[in-house]
């Protein structure tokens, strides 16, 4: 303190400075404004899985979503749909054409119910407005790597030309083997790029699921800057456990984040955590937060 000013001069001072912005109730909540605004930076587009919030109807979901800054709705299929168009939310990742996530695109023996399925919901997907559509290699059930791509490049091939007609992109995801998906084929990412690359079609991409991939292969932002280009779609979940992505699990999502936006991504990423929180809405607008960059 300067000689000369006294504790009563600097006091006199504060209030006076205080009383130029308001009374101390207003400048408690000024100084609290910040963290409750919903405003984004809109580098990040968010959604979340529909299937984490199962005891919450659709409604509720999309109303309370969109007050935290979520954009779309993940993993939706057609009898979702009007809920998201009454409530202006996106179908980020479509769903309802697969068998399920064991039964897939590397086995032969499905490839007639698929091939119905998909060929089936891909105009719709586009009639709807939407873009993205997932699929599943399915387990390997013995099957080598090389067969695993030879017969999904064989059964992909017969429903690409009529994605690529309707501009829907088919979205494989890669899931861990090691916890969650014993035996899963598509389970590390030089596998899913290597059938990108076979099937050579900008209408196939990669769900890039963080939380998978950290659980099979680790390395998540040297793999996402090299091999971006072929993923079309981010998932998210804190390791290990699936909870929350805040700092109780071992992921870095703002630096992950602030990697994907640099790759000049800008399609969604998709809360797929499940919450531990007793309060899961909270939880949801905390991830959006640590996601938004």
């Amino acid at each position: 303190m300067k000689k000369g000013i006294s504790r009563r001069t600097v006091v006199r001072q504060l209030t006076v400075g205080a009383m130029a912005i308001g009374p101390l109730s207003q400048v408690s909540v000024l100084a609290a404004e910040p963290q409750n605004r919903t405003t984004l930076k809109g580098n990040i587009h968010h959604s979340v899985c529909r299937w984490c919030y199962g005891d919450l109807d659709l409604d509720t979901l999309c109303t309370e979503g969109k007050k935290i800054g979520l954009k779309a709705i993940d993993l939706a299929g057609p009898k979702d749909w009007p809920i998201l168009k009454k409530h202006g939310l996106d179908s980020s990742m479509c769903n309802g054409a697969e068998i399920n996530l064991v039964d897939g695109w590397n086995d032969p023996k499905f490839h007639p119910v698929l091939i119905k399925n998909y060929s089936d919901m891909i105009p719709k997907v586009a009639a709807a407005g939407y873009k993205n559509l997932i699929c599943f290699s399915g387990n390997t059930r013995g099957k080598t790597d090389e067969e695993g791509w030879q017969n999904c490049v064989t059964g992909l091939k017969q429903v690409l030309p009529l994605a690529e007609k309707h501009g829907v992109v088919l979205v494989m995801e890669l899931l861990n083997s090691r916890v969650d998906h014993p035996d899963y084929q598509c389970h590390h990412t030089a596998w899913g790029v290597e059938l990108a690359k076979r099937l050579g079609s900008e209408n196939f991409k990669l769900l890039y699921d963080i939380y998978h991939m950290q659980v099979d292969e680790g390395d998540v932002i040297a793999t996402i800057r090299k091999h971006h280009r072929y993923i079309g779609h981010y998932h998210t979940a804190g390791v290990p456990g699936r909870h929350e992505i805040d700092e109780n699990q071992e992921l870095n999502y703002p630096a992950i984040m602030r990697a994907i936006v640099a790759t000049g991504f800008k399609g969604y990423v998709a809360q797929e955590f499940i919450p531990a929180a007793k309060d899961k809405l909270a939880s949801l607008q905390q991830a959006i937060r640590i996601c938004d960059v």
